[in-house]
């Protein structure tokens, strides 16, 4: 198996005592993995989140938008406006790469962690959660919430606490 490492959302608009301990953590997986991907959400005017959620925070060059974490030289970072991580563009690069298992860490465990992984394993890919890489923004009832989840819909096995 090729192993890729995704690093979903780590940005310092997300960052508070719930997600406090998860850019140092991030920070010392991405040097396990040849192919690290870190992506950053942007929250443009006519998003569906802004008109279904009402939700504002994030735009385009907002200091919310800002990685809270140094990527390695190697890491490619790539903006969504999704909460699934599988772009295009990570599509290709985990095609391009033969990754057959990515894993995943970052923020935030109940929505984008979650979509990323399911969007993962509908792809035929085996999507492993690194769960004390994670944090959910909207607390630990929420990171908790998303981790029960998760292993019922990718299987216990492909959540893990290392």
């Amino acid at each position: 198996m090729t192993a890729a490492l995704i690093i979903i959302d780590v940005q310092k608009g997300f960052i508070g005592p719930a997600t406090a301990h998860v850019p140092e953590r991030v920070g010392t997986l991405q040097d396990d993995f040849k192919t690290v991907i870190a992506t950053r959400f942007v929250n443009p005017e006519g998003s569906a989140h802004r008109r279904l959620i009402g939700w504002s925070r994030f735009a385009p060059g907002s200091a919310d938008t800002e990685l809270a974490f140094a990527p390695a030289a190697h890491v490619r970072v790539i903006e969504k406006q999704t909460y699934s991580c599988l772009t295009d563009e990570v599509r290709a690069i985990l095609g391009a790469t033969n990754a057959d298992e990515v894993h995943l860490c970052g923020i935030a465990t109940d929505n984008c962690v979650l979509a990323s992984a399911i969007a993962l394993f509908e792809a035929g890919l085996t999507p492993i959660v690194r769960a004390r890489a994670c944090g959910s923004h909207g607390g630990t009832e929420f990171h908790d919430w998303g981790l029960r989840i998760l292993r019922r819909l990718i299987g216990t096995a492909q959540v893990r606490e290392d």
